[in-house]
């Protein structure tokens, strides 16, 4: 199985942010479901909870016209701070699926 290695990148904030994120700030999904963070960084757990049900899908090849396939961006649910964040593919593994759950 190919899957896609993913990073989310907060892109913008068009409010303010309360929880600390800034431009650049980024995690990254790889090996199918490890979750890595820069050292001495952080990522806020609401952010991150608005941008995990997409993961799974950017993750596997999709068809061109998918919707997922052409949208990128995903906002934080807090209004205040108004937090976008781009997914991005940064590399491609072939796994085996019996290592998998």
């Amino acid at each position: 199985m190919t899957l896609y290695d993913l990073r989310v990148t907060v892109e913008r904030i068009e409010g303010r942010s309360v929880c600390g994120l800034e431009i650049g700030d980024y995690f990254e999904l790889t090996e199918s479901s490890k979750l890595r963070i820069p050292e001495g960084r952080h990522f806020c757990m609401y952010a991150l909870q608005s941008v995990i049900p997409l993961l799974a899908a950017k993750q596997r090849h999709l068809p061109e016209t998918d919707w997922l396939e052409l949208d990128s961006h995903v906002a934080c649910p807090d209004p205040d701070e108004r937090v976008i964040m781009r997914i991005e593919r940064i590399g491609e593994r072939t796994m085996r699926t019996d290592d998998l759950t």
